[in-house]
């Protein structure tokens, strides 16, 4: 069930934030929200906020939710870094390991570093961006299996 869920994470992940997918009507009050569904699976990441947003991805099997990760993101440099290459770095780095079907990998991508520890049971991390040497951006994160 692990590598089921495992390998339908990283397809919503590329079909939705990493892919450029289209948004759906909001779930919550100023949410931007994107879905994805791979039958007995669902995905949806809501999150609010733009320069500095905070959000949840869960995961749907059989309309009982499994998997949740909530996560916090920043610009610590706004003088180093604007949101859009920000999201430009992210989608470009964050595409990479998934082309792989990998997730919650520690990864080094140009100026991009994401730490992850556990699995996908249960897990966190830190994901940041540098430029020229500076801390620009950050965004922490985990989650894991949801259990009744």
């Amino acid at each position: 069930m692990l590598q089921n869920l495992l390998a339908f994470i990283v397809a919503a992940k590329k079909a939705t934030y990493v892919g450029s997918g289209s948004q759906v009507l909001p779930s919550r009050q100023g949410s931007h929200d994107l879905t994805f569904d791979a039958q007995p699976y669902a995905y949806r990441d809501s999150y609010f906020g733009g320069t500095d947003f905070i959000g949840q991805e869960v995961v749907w099997l059989n309309a009982e939710p499994i998997w949740a990760m909530n996560y916090y993101g920043y610009i610590l440099r706004p003088d180093l870094i604007t949101p859009i290459q920000a999201g430009n770095t992210l989608k470009t780095a964050l595409s990479l390991p998934h082309a792989q079907g990998r997730l919650l990998d520690n990864f080094e991508f140009n100026n991009y570093k994401i730490t992850s520890q556990g699995s996908v049971s249960r897990f966190s991390g830190i994901e940041f961006i540098r430029v020229d040497g500076a801390l620009a951006y950050q965004l922490d994160y985990h989650g894991g299996l949801l259990k009744p």
